[in-house]
């Protein structure tokens, strides 16, 4: 077998000008150049997607960090706000002050927007329930499409629901405009809800309100307590003022039974009104505890007999500051201007002269 012989390329070269010294650098052909020109060029296309990346990269750290601050404002759709997530801080009697924030919002639009967190397909309220409260009724007034959306500040999730309460909290407290009642009844709220670790009032109080006053503190502690003995009779509690609460809280506090005389008296009044409300409770603030009974003579100052009347018998018990009537009826199912008619003709009966 032969060996199979062994051939040489040649490559195109240029040629060499006359008088090129031989040391001097060899031209590159048109292929090198080709191929130089390529690689600067990948070069650079490389340090553009680098430098896009790290753009992109900034532009993301910057997005988490707006966001965790609730700086990032889109328009969301009001029917997709729930505000279930947090107890609210404000009464849940409408607020008088709700047509003024709408004629402002009318003419100048919504200058600071609310806050929600993020909350599967919707959105969860942090701050901003006037406001919300104030689009929705808007929408619903004039149909107008620019309030089916409210201007919001989308908060990053994650955070605690300590810290969601304190954010809304903290926006009240700055803006002067909610009371103590309606702080106090929110502590109660707190520390009865699972998500939270407050055990008592004290502690709700001490975590929601850490950025307030010592003072300021305590007088909430002493609303709460007024609330939890006679806030159920209670229909307007924010508009008791700071004072008010707190001679009705010493009252029920110091004086046995006094909670329940100031709710019978509630109860009794039929306020309708906060303005009637307030008349029964700085009466009862201002009112003297009762003399106690000698002993010895418990039924002394009592008078009970029987009455018959068309709906039957009514049974009938009189005793310094209390008449007590009770027969087998429902007065819960009596409209209360009907009830408020007939303690009227009662009262007036027994101050009748002729009577």
């Amino acid at each position: 077998m032969s060996k199979r012989k062994g051939f040489d390329i040649d490559f195109p070269g240029e040629d060499v000008p006359a008088g090129t010294p031989p040391d001097a650098p060899a031209r590159r052909g048109p292929m090198a150049s080709a191929i130089a020109e390529n690689a600067e060029a990948l070069r650079s296309r490389q340090a553009a997607e680098e430098a896009i990346r790290e753009e992109n990269d900034r532009l993301a750290h910057e997005l988490v960090r707006l966001k965790a601050q609730g700086l990032i404002v889109d328009l969301i759709d009001n029917g997709a706000v729930s505000t279930t997530k947090l107890a609210r801080d404000r009464s849940a009697t409408r607020d008088p002050d709700l047509d003024e924030l709408k004629a402002s919002i009318t003419a100048i639009g919504l200058s600071n927007p609310i806050r929600v967190e993020a909350d599967g397909d919707g959105w969860q309220l942090v701050q901003g329930y006037r406001r919300l409260t104030a689009y929705r009724e808007l929408y619903e007034e004039t149909g107008d499409d620019r309030y089916a959306r409210i201007p919001a500040g989308i908060m990053a999730q994650g955070e605690t629901v300590a810290g969601l309460y304190r954010r809304m909290v903290d926006e009240n407290l700055v803006r002067r405009d909610i009371s103590f009642a309606e702080m106090a009844a929110l502590a109660l709220r707190y520390a009865e809800d699972d998500a939270t670790d407050a055990q008592d009032v004290e502690q709700a109080v001490a975590v929601l309100y850490a950025s307030a006053a010592r003072q300021k503190r305590v007088y909430i502690r002493h609303f709460a307590t007024m609330l939890e003995a006679i806030g159920a009779r209670l229909k307007f509690p924010e508009a008791i003022p700071r004072a008010l609460g707190l001679a009705l809280e010493k009252r029920i506090s110091n004086e046995p039974g006094a909670a329940a005389r100031i709710k019978s008296a509630l109860a009794a009044g039929f306020p309708g009104s906060a303005e009637a409300e307030l008349e029964i409770l700085r009466a009862q603030a201002d009112a003297k505890p009762p003399k106690p009974a000698k002993p010895g003579t418990p039924d002394a100052a009592k008078t009970t007999f029987r009455c018959t009347v068309p709906a039957g018998t009514v049974r009938c018990a009189a005793r310094s500051g209390r008449v007590e009537l009770s027969c087998e009826r429902d007065f819960s199912a009596i409209e209360q201007q009907r009830l408020q008619a007939a303690v009227t003709a009662f009262f007036a009966a027994l101050d009748d002269p002729e009577g």
